[in-house]
């Protein structure tokens, strides 16, 4: 349609003086009042036509929102970028999605826009689309290929705060479109059990907000619709509260009634509070929700019932509660302290809150009870009995399984143990010894120092643990190394991907590479993703740097003694070094031909000091030469007799030696520090003295 002649002030006030701000300011106030003649003047006068407003809106983008299809082409023609986006991520096919026009979404797809591009809040059209009610749009945007089960995607940092995660299914719920929420689900295939950031289903978003008169209806159809198609009713809000205590809170009897007939809800499942539906009832003063539910058989021992009806002075709802053997409980308050340091507040909010009992386990499914996520789910804290334990919940099937490995692991010091288990419903709930941080945790921590020759003897053991049990691992994540309060360090495996080794060495291959990355990225302190650590983040200020490079290089490249053989790789042994070379001198002096002992075994790697006499400090190597009480000797450039030195500086001590360097153990190993990894490789690889290396 043709603009026609009206209103053209915004145009007329412009002048030959005008700069670009002032025209830039100009256009977007002419879009916003649909002044086409304006724009097309100011467009004339040369104003920006991707220019930005407050907020980063530019003229397409209020255009769009404005529902303007003629000012869109017209913008679009004039070279407005579809693709420009506003201060909060947002695009004009974003926006199109919240008004709903199919003509504009179809423009701008034309353009070459991502259907399925979010802003920085992950709302994409489709999203807006369902937000909003739009469901023509959904239906357009779903022909063209959107995503319906695309979870809202955010930063890190939002993902940390449990934001975003949510659907569009999500949104229509939360808003209340029942015939939007039917069109996504059964036409469009929507996924009814996604869970966002907070661990809440489309069920809970249906019941969370606050229900008006005019709300209350499609929220109770919503509700039963998706309990019709299967939807998870042991979700939680992020309060910790029920599909069932928000149904009582809503005041709505059909929904409580079809959810207890579900038989997959518990009853008496409590909020962070530790309130139960009941308990919710009762305080509300919804005597008929609360008859259903005493009647369904929901506890009365808890949450002092007789108490707050009194204080109500409700007294058919008191007389109701004694009927079903409801008594007036004193509180008292037991001051209790959990061990653990890192999840102190936690385990003390669950000590105190009423839960129901599984056996003797008190857990609380609910995100800020979660201490770790896994392709399985999640990882929550519990106590049983009075022990604070890691608790994972799966199928009873799967959960037997998973049982009988971890039992295998009773003997194992550094595999996780199973502490307890316990079976309800269908679930099995695995008790395992709680840790205090996992080992890529630990790295990120300030330490006083960079030690972690202890960390990694403790990894090793494990993953040789493991192996003979006959699994590999498959996935030596730092996330998977668990550490307790104590330090010690032991692997898991919760993602189950461990695999049975039988014949198969490259399951072993893949172990120990996997190793050699963990152990580059544990010796850099974790600076690095695991994935981008390498040989040559190493510093070589280390007096251990070449030991550690060497024990790097065997697992990269599937040296054949494996995780138990490198056990015993010098790098672990490093107090012992002095001792090991003194020793090998001992073992050579009385051979016929010393010289075939550290025959090169390889031509790169030959012996790294050819003039070590002229490295050592002159005065030692004279007083060594020169003994008091023995017959001169002179020593040559050779690897044996550097070895004879460093044993006869130990028998036959020399107090103008140690006057001069100190500890001649460490003065040797920091003017040498080849020299260790260069005798044991020699040693190894030589098969008439192989025997002789081993530290």
């Amino acid at each position: 349609m043709e603009p026609t002649a009206h209103n053209q002030q915004e145009a007329s006030t412009a002048s030959s003086t005008e700069t670009a701000e002032d025209l830039a300011s100009k256009l977007n106030a002419a879009v916003r009042n649909r002044n086409k003649e304006a724009v097309m003047e100011l467009l004339e006068k040369g104003a920006d036509v991707n220019s930005k407003a407050e907020s980063g809106w530019t003229p397409l983008q209020s255009a769009v929102q404005a529902d303007d299809e003629y000012l869109v082409q017209l913008l679009l023609d004039k070279g407005a970028c579809p693709h420009a986006r506003k201060d909060n991520g947002g695009t004009a096919f974003i926006e199109a999605g919240a008004g709903g026009n199919k003509n504009i979404l179809k423009r701008l797809l034309d353009c070459g826009v991502d259907i399925n591009d979010h802003d920085d809040n992950g709302f994409t059209a489709f999203m807006e689309a369902a937000w909003y009610g739009k469901e023509e749009a959904l239906r357009f945007l779903y022909s063209k290929g959107a995503n319906v089960n695309l979870r809202r995607a955010v930063s890190e940092e939002k993902v940390k705060l449990h934001k975003g995660g949510a659907t569009a299914l999500m949104d229509a719920c939360r808003e209340r479109y029942f015939s939007v929420v039917k069109t996504l689900v059964r036409e469009m295939g929507a996924d009814v059990n996604i869970r966002d950031n907070k661990d809440r289903n489309a069920l809970i978003h249906a019941l969370k907000k606050a229900c008006t008169k005019e709300t209350y209806e499609s929220a109770v159809s919503i509700g039963c619709f998706l309990l019709e198609c299967g939807v998870d009713v042991n979700s939680k809000d992020e309060c910790g509260k029920t599909a069932l205590i928000l149904a009582v809170e809503m005041q709505s009897p059909d929904l409580v009634k079809a959810l207890l007939e579900k038989g997959e809800i518990d009853i008496d499942d409590a909020d962070e509070e530790g309130n139960t539906a009941l308990m919710v009832a009762v305080e509300k003063n919804y005597f008929d929700i609360a008859k259903l539910l005493c009647e369904q058989g929901a506890r009365t021992d808890v949450g002092n019932l007789i108490a707050v009806a009194n204080r109500n002075r409700n007294r058919n709802m008191a007389d109701l509660l004694r009927q079903y053997n409801a008594k007036f409980v004193p509180e008292t308050l037991e001051d209790w302290e959990p061990n653990s340091k890192r999840w102190r507040d936690q385990l003390k909010n669950l000590h105190k809150m009423y839960r129901p009992m599984i056996g003797k386990l008190k857990i609380f499914q609910y995100f800020q009870q979660k201490i770790q996520n896994t392709s399985q789910g999640g990882i929550y804290l519990g106590l049983h009995g009075e022990t604070e334990v890691a608790v994972r919940i799966s199928r009873s099937t799967e959960g037997d399984e998973e049982k009988r490995f971890f039992e295998q692991c009773g003997n194992c010091e550094h595999l996780l143990k199973l502490f307890q288990f316990e079976k309800a419903k269908g679930y099995m709930y695995l008790c395992f010894p709680l840790w205090e941080k996992n080992l890529e945790e630990y790295l990120q921590e300030p330490k006083d120092h960079e030690d972690y020759k202890g960390a990694l003897k403790m990894i090793f053991q494990a993953v040789r643990e493991l192996h003979s049990l006959g699994f590999a691992h498959q996935d030596l994540h730092p996330s998977n190394f668990l550490i307790d309060l104590g330090g010690k360090i032991y692997l898991a495996d919760f993602d189950n991907k461990r695999r049975s080794i039988e014949d198969k060495k490259e399951l072993i291959n893949s172990d120990l590479e996997a190793l050699s990355r963990l152990v580059l990225y544990v010796l850099t302190g974790g600076k690095k993703p695991l994935q981008q650590v390498s040989a040559e983040d190493l510093t070589d200020d280390s007096p251990d740097y070449h030991e550690a490079l060497d024990l790097v290089r065997c697992l990269a490249s599937h040296d054949e003694r494996g995780v138990e053989g490198l056990s015993k790789h010098p790098y672990f042994s490093s107090k012992q070094e002095f001792q090991f070379l003194k020793g090998i001198w001992n073992k050579i002096k009385d051979l016929p031909n010393q010289n075939t002992v550290f025959q090169d075994f390889n031509a790169t790697e030959r012996f790294p000091y050819p003039s070590w006499t002229k490295e050592i400090d002159k005065d030692v190597l004279k007083i060594m030469e020169n003994p008091k009480n023995g017959r001169k000797f002179k020593y040559k450039n050779n690897v044996n007799m550097l070895l004879r030195l460093m044993r006869n500086l130990d028998e036959h001590p020399d107090s103008r030696i140690s006057d001069k360097i100190g500890d001649y153990a460490e003065y040797f190993l920091e003017l040498f520090p080849e020299l260790t990894i260069y005798v044991y490789n020699s040693l190894r690889r030589n098969p008439k003295y192989s025997h002789w290396a081993d530290l």
